[in-house]
């Protein structure tokens, strides 16, 4: 295997559903823009809360990917 070095980008990823969802939103978006994505790691899940009731649940995700720079 070839030396690599990868870039860790954080994301946070809402949905009205779950924490999965919202970790899974986070990486879709992310895979629109950003080549070859490799480890999704969540650091902390959190909810926004209105009139006592959730409202969305929130994932922090770092997402780690190749990185390409020039010599």
């Amino acid at each position: 295997m070839r030396d690599s070095v990868y870039k860790i980008i954080e994301l946070v990823g809402t949905s009205s559903e779950s924490w999965e969802k919202a970790a899974e939103n986070a990486v879709v978006r992310a895979s629109e823009s950003v080549r070859d994505l490799r480890i999704a790691e969540v650091s902390l899940l959190d909810m926004h809360i209105k009139d006592g009731k959730v409202e969305y649940y929130r994932a922090k995700v770092k997402v780690s990917f190749k990185y390409e720079g020039h010599s």
